[in-house]
């Protein structure tokens, strides 16, 4: 029997369970066959270029010669040794640069798979903290509209009305939940969208053992882009309060936002720092978990005499080394003035889409553009549709955004939201 190099599609269809996919009606697959700057090349031979940065994480881009170094050069030395007594250079020159790069407080780095877990974890150390303190504090509080992650902890702090996780409400914990911020980004600053999270917080301080939230931008509830000043009064009252705040910066961190950390818009320092996505350059999956002296401190004189937490493949030398690769990727090479460019592409052609029927809104900010329409879209015809017109965007809901990679083009960038405009017109 003959093999075949074709990607077998339909093996894929009825047996490969892909991300939020039903396996009786499943979406269709494109399959790809190699990726390279902004393109993903189909087995057909059709490019597409991309829109998404591979879920926000390929902010280099595809096939990257210094990525490709890291990794290969890695490889070559040891793949993965386990983290419990052992240390290693990845690591260390990874961790270091993360020390420089975010805010000065944040002193400890706590090495994990991915932005998920890195949420569990940084709940964990908050839960522990108050431990230690013999303090009772199991509440977390948050705003609507939020989302911070797939497992159990993580979507427990995830709206459970507004999100992909409502199904399982009534089996997490059950946290605090105020209205999200409705002031967005450019517009004049309003006391008054303030009020319900201060209520919120005023009437359950004693009981919350941190805020979480995500920073400007919340991404898959809704791609919202609020006023920096919301953050500000929330480090403003937990700093009043002695609770900590926790900022989830997994996908608006590293340059994305047009700010090396979204936490930046607002010039404040969180307790606790998540990152992920785009810390390995799209690579391999990878996040930490950065805390102050003070925090780690406190956690590790509790009874425990240590954090409760450790991953199998914690602080693994492959993705560590690309990690370490990408930063200095960021460091050299002109990444701000990349995000200032598509930021400035997105202001001027993202307004005229306002004029079509189909279009409720849209919204910018760096490297993010979001096309809010009044109706969901029927995901696999539209993907269909994008495909056909050589770009890979991948709308959820009622949005269509862009999230490319910092390399892309003026041209390419063009060709992504001509795509939309034929498409919603």
């Amino acid at each position: 029997m003959q093999k075949t190099n074709k990607i077998d599609v339909l093996f894929d269809q009825n047996h490969i369970w892909h991300p939020y996919t039903s396996t009786e009606n499943p979406l269709p697959c494109y399959p790809v066959t190699k990726a390279e700057g902004v393109y993903l090349e189909l087995e057909d031979g059709r490019r597409l270029i991309d829109g998404m940065s591979s879920w926000w994480a390929a902010i280099h881009g595809y096939n990257h010669p210094a990525l490709n170094h890291a990794i290969t050069n890695q490889l070559n030395q040891m793949s993965h040794v386990m983290f419990g007594g052992i240390t290693h250079r990845p690591a260390v020159d990874l961790c270091k640069k993360l020390i420089a790069i975010t805010p000065p407080s944040l002193q400890r780095v706590f090495l994990a798979d991915s932005g998920s877990v890195a949420v569990e974890v940084a709940l964990k150390m908050a839960l522990q903290y108050w431990h230690t303190k013999g303090e009772i504090r199991s509440k977390f509080l948050t705003v609507q509209h939020g989302s911070h992650g797939d497992t159990f902890a993580a979507m427990s702090v995830t709206d459970p009305n507004n999100s992909m996780h409502q199904l399982y409400k009534g089996f997490l914990p059950e946290h605090i939940f105020a209205k999200s911020p409705e002031i967005g980004f450019f517009e004049n600053w309003d006391e008054a969208d303030f009020c319900d999270f201060h209520q919120q917080f005023s009437a359950h301080h004693q009981e919350i053992a941190a805020v979480i939230i995500e920073p400007i931008v919340q991404g898959a509830g809704g791609m919202r882009i609020y006023h920096p000043m919301f953050l500000k009064r929330i480090r403003e009252l937990c700093d009043e309060f002695g609770v900590l705040l926790i900022i989830d910066e997994i996908a608006t961190g590293f340059g994305r936002t047009g700010k090396r950390f979204a936490c930046e818009h607002a010039n404040i320092e969180p307790d606790i720092m998540c990152v992920g996505k785009a810390l390995t350059g799209g690579y391999m999956t990878l996040s930490a978990t950065l805390t102050t002296e003070h925090v780690a401190k406190t956690v590790c004189e509790g009874e425990a005499g240590c954090f409760m937490h450790g991953p199998t493949f914690m602080g693994n030398p492959l993705a560590c080394a690309v990690a370490e690769a990408s930063l200095a990727l960021l460091e050299q090479d002109h990444s701000q003035q990349q995000v200032k460019e598509i930021e400035n592409i997105f202001a001027d052609r993202l307004p005229t889409l306002r004029t079509y029927p189909a279009v409720k809104t849209v919204r910018w900010l760096g490297a993010i553009g979001v096309i809010e329409l009044h109706e969901p879209v029927d995901l696999a015809k539209i993907q269909q549709q994008f495909v056909e017109q050589g770009v890979w965007i991948r709308p959820f809901g009622r949005l269509i955004y862009l999230m490319p990679p910092f390399i892309i083009q003026p041209s390419q960038l063009h060709h992504l939201i001509q795509a939309i405009i034929n498409i919603i017109r």
